[in-house]
């Protein structure tokens, strides 16, 4: 096991109508607030109404930020920062899913900053203070309602960047598994996708010893492979969508990776797929996984194995290794194929000439990403190519 900090200070308001009691929750840090959502379906299911009214029945002004996008543009960041300067804002309220949330983070750290919130994510400086963030999730699987990431797409150069920071871990998220009624199935299916994917990510290590995690994610593997097929044929099915809410937070948390190191590479892969051709993040990590686990199996087929047989099920008996890391990750293809997913960049219709530049947008200052196997631009474009 890794030494490691481990820290988590987001209170997690769970439950049947909990968004109604927002108001309380954001009192104590302001009496100003930008709500910032997308879409007109909080407006169309009185979700909008009921926070609004919550927010001024507690004596706090809510000023709403409309504009959230897929794969969060800094445009609108920018246009947030201007906002919550205007009108003295003193804390950001996201409502929505994961771009809503990072898009508030972004926002939240470019209020106190006197230069470009782009230089956060491009790594040429570093916060020293931001608002405070609470969201209220309605879409599930990006983690960030308690996690201390954001990561936002620059328009000027087609880049998408990230940021991992303690100072934008929501002080609070409130989670009411209703609001997952009215996901359209694509969206539900692309969210168990990024939930799984995140696991992945942690399973995936070089940390040689790490038995606890080992068996911490991969019963939350088998929870997310359990729970697909019921929640897309019950999408309002309260504890399905209780578990997959959940499932989603603590996948992302930090708890899952404490003691070992995580990979990332596949993720800073999908960035740049959906930066250029804007697909949404859970459907890009179901074309490139299955891809970088052909790619890196010969590095550790011991884990290979151990996915396989005890996360999907497969029968080592009679077989080699490199059999079951092969079975392995034809069964991670065809689960995310039962969700209705694209598992290819042909199938998803992603133009196939530009892989030289992602591999290069992917590396950004570096020159290999990845901790299981480092990958180097000719690795990314060997991975882009087998997802076709």
């Amino acid at each position: 096991m890794e030494d490691f900090n481990f820290c988590s200070r987001t209170k997690i308001v769970f439950g049947r109508g909990k968004e109604n009691e927002v108001g309380l929750q954001v009192k104590p840090f302001a009496d100003k607030v930008l709500l910032h959502y997308g879409g007109d379906y909080l407006e169309k299911n009185g979700i909008l109404d009921r926070i609004v009214g919550s927010l001024k029945a507690s004596g706090v002004e809510p000023v709403l930020f409309d504009g959230v996008v897929p794969n969060p543009r800094l445009s609108v960041v920018k246009e947030g920062i201007a906002l919550c300067r205007k009108e003295g804002i003193g804390f950001i309220l996201a409502i929505g899913g994961g771009s809503a949330i990072d898009s508030s983070k972004a926002i939240a750290l470019g209020v106190p900053y006197e230069g470009d919130v782009w230089d956060f994510y491009t790594g040429k400086a570093e916060p020293e203070t931001a608002l405070k963030v609470g969201t209220i999730l309605t879409i599930p699987g990006s983690g960030s309602e308690m996690s201390e990431s954001s990561i936002i797409t620059n328009e000027a150069d087609d880049t998408k960047y990230g940021i991992d920071n303690a100072l934008i871990v929501p002080e609070f998220s409130i989670l009411n598994p209703e609001m997952c009624f009215t996901i359209p199935p694509f969206f539900m299916a692309s969210g168990l996708a990024d939930i799984l994917s995140h696991q992945f990510e942690r399973y995936f290590t070089p940390t040689k010893f790490c038995l606890f995690s080992d068996h911490l994610l991969e019963g939350a593997m088998q929870a997310v492979i359990a729970l697909a097929p019921k929640i897309l044929e019950a999408p309002q099915n309260y504890d399905y969508c209780a578990e997959f809410m959940w499932l989603a937070t603590i996948s992302h948390n930090g708890v899952l990776d404490a003691g070992r190191q995580s990979d990332w590479a596949s993720h800073r892969i999908e960035h740049e797929i959906s930066a250029l051709y804007d697909i949404t993040h859970g459907a890009g990590m179901a074309i490139i996984f299955p891809a970088w686990m052909k790619h890196v199996k010969s590095t550790d087929l011991d884990r290979f194995a151990r996915l396989g047989t005890r996360v999907f099920g497969i029968d080592p008996n009679g077989r080699s290794k490199d059999e079951i890391a092969d079975l392995t990750i034809k069964a991670v293809a065809d689960f995310f194929a039962s969700l209705n997913l694209k598992i290819s960049l042909a199938d998803a219709k992603v133009p196939t000439d530009r892989f030289d530049e992602m591999a290069s947008k992917a590396l950004g200052r570096s020159d290999a990403i990845g901790r299981f196997r480092k990958l180097a631009h000719d690795d990314i474009v060997a991975i882009l190519k087998l997802a076709v």
